[in-house]
């Protein structure tokens, strides 16, 4: 077999292996699904998975990361992204779509999220998302600790607080929508509508 034709099996591997699993998720909790359902319902061997992602959480992000191209293709929209001129509506636009993804997608995060200790902080698409929004942060709010209200906003987004606040505490996403834009622009804030 030429290097060309197992790096062509190699590439359908990895996306048979990403489809399955994202079915996967989708159909039951994300938290039951075991690295040997992966394998299975990908038709490859567990050898051929753990080859491809070391862990369960490395598979997990790769399907987010999949998912997240309208997030990530946000930040490089001109307007969206890097506005001077309108710093404070980017970053309650790129809040609207981090909120959007997390509510989608919080079954999938919820799973990563306790893959380790902090690891809702420490996988790579938690620390790009906090640079983001730290980096608009420091463009809307100048003068104000930018790292501290990136984390604090980012904190405020995560699956299981959003889930919570839906389903248990009964409050429509507009309202936490309006209240993550009070967290990150106070002066500008709306007051939540109490739905």
């Amino acid at each position: 077999m030429t290097a060309g034709r197992e790096r062509a099996d190699a590439a359908r591997n990895r996306e048979a292996i990403l489809t399955a699993a994202a079915d996967l998720f989708d159909r039951t909790d994300a938290g039951t699904v075991s690295m040997n359902d992966i394998a299975e319902a990908a038709g490859v061997g567990k050898g051929t998975l753990f080859r491809r992602f070391s862990d369960r959480g490395a598979l997990i992000e790769a399907v987010l990361a999949r998912r997240a191209t309208a997030l990530l293709r946000s930040e490089k929209d001109p307007t969206t992204a890097n506005d001077p001129a309108e710093p404070g509506p980017a970053l309650l636009a790129y809040l609207d779509d981090l909120l959007d993804f997390v509510w989608a997608n919080r079954a999938l995060i919820r799973a990563l999220d306790h893959s380790g200790p902090n690891g809702y902080y420490t996988s790579p698409a938690s620390r790009h998302w906090t640079a983001e929004l730290t980096r608009r942060v420091a463009a809307a709010r100048p003068g104000v600790d930018a790292d501290y209200f990136g984390h604090i906003l980012y904190t405020a987004v995560r699956a299981d607080a959003v889930d919570y606040l839906h389903t248990a505490r009964g409050m429509s996403l507009d309202r936490i929508r309006a209240g993550l834009h009070a967290l990150a622009l106070p002066a500008h804030a709306e007051q939540p509508a109490r739905i």
